[in-house]
């Protein structure tokens, strides 16, 4: 008997039911999640989980017990999805008691392909306790892959990203997804976690696995990444309150506080000031249209490059959430197009009949791309949501040689969502070995090295500008699988997913 089911023991007989202690044990894996980092938790969930979907009587009953887990492990991992609807309140108020349950139940459908797996071993020893573990991994990696891709995609809460804690440990921790993404490291959790459901061998086994894991992690960031070539980039953080007013006063307003930002950040970083980052939907004026705005930045910034978040109108009418980079008073030299949109909030998926999004939504951009600035490297940009698709965020013909996520996550207060998004963010710089500018609204702020480290920080609710010698350390290729292997492997997963359920 584990101690999870010691516990389950002492509960009043009407919540002793299997399905009851699924999503109880769901709300106890969600603790493991950042800004927590509860791991230890996992290792007592998981066995309790595999001992209870083996014991079910029928693949529809593990079926059940699966999405029950899923509910309790996503209705806790997610229910920082209501607060913009709070600040919305007026208008959205219908959606404030349904919104999380209903991306939980919806989201907890990924775990009835591992819930599955478990019952179809049906283990009954050591052997088969051991393959049950192993295909509920393997499962799950899968089940991974379909929520990246699956109707709109939503890769979040995975168990990979609960090791991007900080310290050195963590950045040990967080260094197979240079192999094999977040992926690898979902699936290296659920062995690890799930092997001492095999007995006394298995917690031997999944101490030397985090050993070993642990070992290689210490021993590739001992390394130490490439030759360093150094800029200065200035981040601005203005912590604009959301959605803010859209008068013609307070639009002016904001548009100076952009500009003094800027002003004194330059003034600070005197001649050695090389790139200027305004976060997402900072600029009130549509740059690439705006001469007179980019003559007004130009007249501050000179020709140091400016990389803004701004609307964008497209030349077919269609509105854009772009990033213009502005150099001195002429066209906007560059631009790029958010192209993985967030549901409802920026768009109205084809197969809802209603339109629900505010405004009407803005159109997707053609995919990653690279931008080419002059004077600036190469750099990958991401707009807020893109930076949580692993394999998807960079164009492998036009590597960059940054990595570049600007977002306004003061939607979403001081929840856990904006720590979720960093840790989740933080772990694209380790599978494409790029390092990593992070500029937002409100925080979290950072600079991250190609290895995942942390270089500095600006926390939430902070404002300001900051400035930072950014070290421009990149390995000469990507070693993570490539975002076409990551297309076969969903292809493979859409099959396995329907020869299943």
């Amino acid at each position: 008997m584990t101690s999870i089911d010691r516990l389950a023991a002492r509960v009043p007989a009407r919540l002793r039911g299997d399905a009851w202690q699924c999503f109880a044990l769901g709300l106890l894996a969600a603790i493991a999640l950042p800004p927590f980092h509860l791991l230890p938790v996992l290792w007592f969930v998981v066995p309790a989980l595999l001992a209870r979907l083996a014991r079910a009587g029928g693949w529809r009953r593990a079926a059940w017990l699966g999405w029950c887990f899923g509910v309790g492990f996503n209705l806790l991992g997610l229910f920082w999805v209501t607060e913009p609807m709070l600040i919305m309140a007026s208008d959205f108020w219908w959606a404030i008691p349904i919104a999380a349950p209903a991306i939980a139940v919806a989201t907890a459908v990924y775990m009835i392909l591992p819930a599955l797996a478990v019952f179809a071993v049906r283990p009954r020893n050591r052997a088969g306790r051991l393959s049950a573990v192993l295909l509920f991994a393997g499962a799950l990696v899968l089940s991974n892959l379909a929520q990246e891709f699956l109707v709109t995609g939503f890769p979040w809460n995975y168990w990979g990203a609960d090791w991007a804690f900080s310290g050195h440990l963590g950045l040990a921790m967080i260094q197979p997804a240079a192999i094999g993404g977040i992926f690898l490291l979902t699936l290296l959790t659920a062995i690890a976690a799930g092997l001492p459901y095999v007995g006394r061998a298995g917690w031997i086994g999944s101490a030397v696995l985090v050993a070993a894991w642990a070992g290689y992690g210490v021993a590739r960031t001992a390394a130490g990444p490439a030759p360093a070539s150094r800029y200065t980039v200035a981040l601005l953080q203005p912590d604009f309150a959301v959605p803010g007013s859209f008068t013609q006063p307070a639009l002016q307003a904001r548009w100076r506080r952009d500009l003094a930002l800027t002003r004194e950040a330059l003034a600070k970083a005197g001649k050695g000031d090389d790139i200027v980052v305004w976060p997402e939907t900072a600029s009130p004026a549509l740059l690439q249209t705006d001469a007179s705005a980019r003559a007004a930045i130009a007249a501050i910034a000179g020709d140091t490059p400016v990389l803004a978040g701004s609307f964008r109108l497209a030349a077919d009418g269609s509105m854009r959430n772009s990033l213009v980079a502005v150099k001195g008073s002429g066209p906007a030299v560059a631009w790029y197009d958010k192209w993985k949109l967030v549901p409802f909030g920026e768009y109205t998926p084809g197969w809802l009949p209603l339109k629900v999004t505010p405004g009407g939504g803005f159109t997707p951009g053609p995919g990653p791309r690279t931008l080419h600035v002059p004077g600036v490297p190469p750099v990958g940009p991401m707009i807020c949501y893109e930076s949580i698709f692993a394999g998807l965020i960079v164009d492998p013909r036009d590597r960059p040689a940054w990595l570049l996520n600007v977002s306004d996550n003061a939607w979403f207060g001081d929840t856990t969502g904006p720590y979720q998004d960093f840790a989740t963010t933080r772990l694209r710089a380790v599978e494409e070995g790029l390092p990593l500018v992070v500029d937002t609204n409100s925080g979290i702020s950072a600079v991250i090295g190609p290895h995942g480290r942390v270089d500095a920080t600006l926390g939430l609710d902070r404002a300001g500008f900051w400035l930072i010698n950014f070290q421009l350390r990149c390995r000469r290729r990507r070693s993570v699988v490539s975002a076409s292997q990551w297309r076969e492997s969903w292809a493979f997963t859409r099959l396995f997913w329907g020869w299943f359920v």
